[in-house]
């Protein structure tokens, strides 16, 4: 095979072991407010 061949395939196997090698296993979590921090404006039309 060439070099470029070569080349190539090592990148690809490397960007693989990257990509699935590098995934932590921690978990996130989402905080829920139960009270909205700002209420949004009631918008009653043009003449209102």
């Amino acid at each position: 095979m060439s070099k470029s061949i070569k080349f190539f395939a090592l990148f690809g196997f490397v960007a693989t072991l990257a990509a699935c090698g590098g995934s932590s296993t921690e978990e996130e979590f989402v905080i829920i407010d139960p009270e909205p921090i700002s209420v949004e404006p009631e918008y009653t039309g043009k003449f209102k």
